[in-house]
């Protein structure tokens, strides 16, 4: 059953009102301080395309850069970094860093605060693997397509980006946040040299998710 979006799509509209497409995350988290219930993406768990992604193509993932974008509660974090990765993981909401700190205080995953759109510049080029899970699709257009500059730009040489996010067709209505990617929007990562390596169209909680890999 789809969680209850409600409140998220009242501060989203609330917010972008003001001219900030991002800082409803904050006072999402804020509100569902300690109640993981009221943060509709929070699985306490794994995301289950990423544990199937990983044990189907057995990517080796030990002693590299990993990094985590919008990381959340930190589940896809810890994951990566029981897979032997060298995990760094942040978000834009303090509160959302601060939770995972708490949840893990004996990890080994980095947990940091940052924004996607203008990234630490010591971070360009510097990870081998970056999973991105949900984020692009709570971006408009314009800000998704500087998201996507941004992302590109972290990737090493020879590094991989696995994005899992909502599916939908070209001809299909946005609807309401979160707003569902076309295969050819996810196909502009190859203007920043990227290059798709798998797709897969899949079912999940009755929601098209898509996970592409690129290299």
């Amino acid at each position: 059953m789809e969680p209850d979006r409600t409140r998220l799509r009242e501060l989203q509209a609330e917010f972008e009102r003001r001219g900030d497409a991002v800082g409803w995350f904050e006072a999402l988290y804020r509100e569902g301080l300690e109640n993981p219930d009221l943060i509709p993406w929070a699985r306490m768990a794994p995301r289950p395309e990423l544990e199937s992604w990983h044990k189907r193509t057995r990517r080796d993932l030990k002693d590299r850069a990993c990094l985590v974008i919008g990381c959340g509660l930190g589940d896809d974090a810890e994951f990566l970094a029981q897979a032997g990765g060298r995990v760094t993981a942040f978000d834009i909401a303090p509160t959302a860093v601060a939770w995972c700190q708490r949840r893990f205080p004996a990890s080994s995953v980095s947990y940091v605060v940052a924004d996607l759109l203008n990234p630490p510049p010591d971070w360009r080029g510097r990870f081998d693997f970056i999973l991105e899970c949900n984020t692009l699709q709570t971006m408009r257009a314009d800000a998704r397509a500087r998201a996507m500059t941004s992302l590109a730009s972290l990737v090493a040489p020879g590094g991989r980006l696995l994005v899992i996010c909502r599916g939908r067709e070209p001809e299909e209505t946005l609807g309401e946040v979160p707003w569902p990617l076309t295969r050819a929007e996810l196909a502009a990562f190859a203007r920043f040299g990227l290059v798709e390596q798998s797709f897969d169209d899949v079912l999940f909680d009755d929601v098209r998710r898509f996970v592409v890999e690129f290299s």
